[in-house]
């Protein structure tokens, strides 16, 4: 392949024939995992609106940033952290960012059980205007990874509402808010190094900025801005679904660009505490093509939260130890990446 194929999801949407989307979200799924999503219905005005608070924000000096830092929320695992303060691979990635999820009250009994990766957002107050851009991104975005969703569950020849009323009639929501700071003139540092994603779907608004790379077999592509359209892929769990049918594919950033870039991913994946069975027509799929990484997904037992503690614990060693252990670390105590590169 030389480009990543294009796919009106507008008949899945709006309503309409769906044959034709689901044939493509097959060939697609099976020949990169990735796909640009045109027709969604996000409207322009809210990702332009998203990206400017966004871009207000990452210009406020560290100190002011650090207000929504990471740390402060607990284990709910939201809020701020620094250039070089999330891994990939045990490597810092050059870029910093806002972790986001599901709105839920303090009475939630999620939130009461102390379930991680569960509970409020942090906003700043530096730029009011993030926060309902956020929300009403979310709850527009939840619709369109479930009617996307149906696609998938379509080229699978499933109902188009398995996902919807089996692991993601409640579904995880998470999203995030990246910014790439331009690597050095031939600098092999990374924005983010080699990886899959973890649970269903991607939904990816970037700029134009560009910087996306999906190895697709032994190649690397580009996966350049298209105006109007999202980029989609798909993820650890849907790998494990389908036995390897549909691969999740490695995907890496560099920003060469000489300015800044801003990403924004929207992840949709199945309930915290659904399990993910590979379908029982999936267990001869393509003699198992082998993973980027030599991994078996089959050999995982247990439910999403605990594949997705396990995998974001990587990324943010000590937070996650935190998390995991439910330990706090006492008033004073350095944030856990003091030490590590900040740009």
């Amino acid at each position: 392949m030389t480009a990543v194929p294009v796919i009106d999801v507008g008949p899945l949407v709006n309503g309409g024939p769906r044959d034709e989307v689901a044939r493509e979200i097959e060939v697609a799924c099976r020949d990169s995992g990735f796909f640009y999503v045109a027709g969604h219905g996000i409207p322009g005005e809210l990702i332009d609106r998203l990206a400017d608070a966004s871009r207000r924000f990452f210009r406020l000096p560290l100190v002011e940033k650090m207000e929504i830092s990471m740390e402060r929320s607990g284990r709910a695992w939201r809020g701020f952290f620094p250039v070089g303060a999330e891994l990939t691979s045990g490597r810092p990635d050059l870029k910093e960012g806002i972790y986001f999820g599901a709105e839920l009250p303090d009475d939630d009994p999620r939130v009461r059980a102390g379930t991680p990766l569960h509970g409020r957002n942090l906003f700043p107050r530096q730029v009011p205007e993030l926060r309902d851009a956020v929300l009403e991104y979310l709850d527009r975005m939840a619709r369109l990874g479930q009617a996307v969703l149906g696609g998938v569950a379509l080229s699978l020849g499933l109902p188009e509402n398995y996902f919807a009323a089996g692991c993601t009639a409640d579904p995880t929501v998470l999203f995030r808010v990246f910014h790439y700071p331009p690597s050095e003139p031939g600098s092999q540092e990374w924005g983010v190094g080699e990886h899959t994603d973890y649970g269903l779907l991607t939904l990816l608004a970037q700029d134009e900025v560009g910087g996306l790379e999906v190895r697709v077999r032994d190649e690397w592509i580009v996966a350049p801005p298209i105006p109007g359209t999202l980029v989609c892929n798909i993820g650890d769990m849907l790998d494990r679904l389908t036995g390897g049918h549909y691969l999740s594919t490695p995907h890496r950033v560099r920003n060469t660009s000489g300015r800044d870039r801003l990403s924004m991913p929207f992840f949709f994946d199945p309930g915290w505490d659904a399990e993910v069975p590979p379908l029982p027509s999936s267990e001869n799929a393509d003699a198992r093509r082998p993973r980027w990484d030599g991994r078996d997904l089959r050999a995982f037992s247990g439910t999403y939260g605990d594949y997705l503690l396990g995998k974001v614990a990587k990324v943010f060693p000590q937070l996650g130890a935190d998390v995991l252990t439910g330990d706090r670390s006492p008033p004073g105590t350095p944030p856990p990446w003091r030490g590590l590169p900040r740009r």
